[in-house]
């Protein structure tokens, strides 16, 4: 996946996960938190409205909340996609903190950093990836994913 002797601020977040170049919302989520209706299904309608236009939805299962994830990635995976029929990807459960917490979420933070510094603080943090690459904006917990709805649409610019 790269040299990571580099700062971690180097680069775009396509070094990371995909060679696309789609603007992206990445998501820690999990199954069994007090936000995971309302997150998944919101994902799942801004997934819908934007797809066809450039948007990728990257979730990224996480246990680290109150082991609020506590199956395995497959069994993430099955429920977002039967409870909620997230057609975007869901990925394999990785760590957003801690010394080893996944590459991707090491970049994430480094290049948008939250009210209390770069630590994820809860479930369902969202960052928006521009088509270059670049972090442009953090969302916590408490921000709706159709609140991102208009930072979306900015994003895909004249391609919506």
């Amino acid at each position: 996946m790269g040299n990571y002797s580099s700062s971690i601020t180097d680069g775009s977040i396509h070094d990371f996960v995909v060679k696309v170049r789609n603007v992206l919302l990445v998501v820690n989520v999990a199954s069994q938190c007090r936000c995971t209706n309302s997150n998944y299904t919101e994902l799942a309608e801004l997934y819908a409205q934007f797809k066809d236009k450039g948007l990728e939805i990257l979730a990224f299962p996480c246990n680290q909340f109150l082991k609020q994830e506590p199956g395995s990635s497959q069994d993430a995976e099955q429920f977002a996609c039967t409870r909620f029929n997230a057609e975007f990807p869901i990925f394999h459960k990785v760590k957003v903190n801690g010394s080893n917490a996944a590459p991707v979420y090491k970049f994430l933070k480094s290049n948008k950093k939250g009210h209390f510094g770069g630590s994820i603080k809860w479930n369902f943090t969202k960052f928006l990836v521009d088509r270059d690459g670049h972090v442009i904006n953090r969302y916590g917990t408490t921000t709706s994913p159709m609140a991102v709805a208009g930072d979306i649409q900015k994003a895909l610019g004249d391609e919506t």
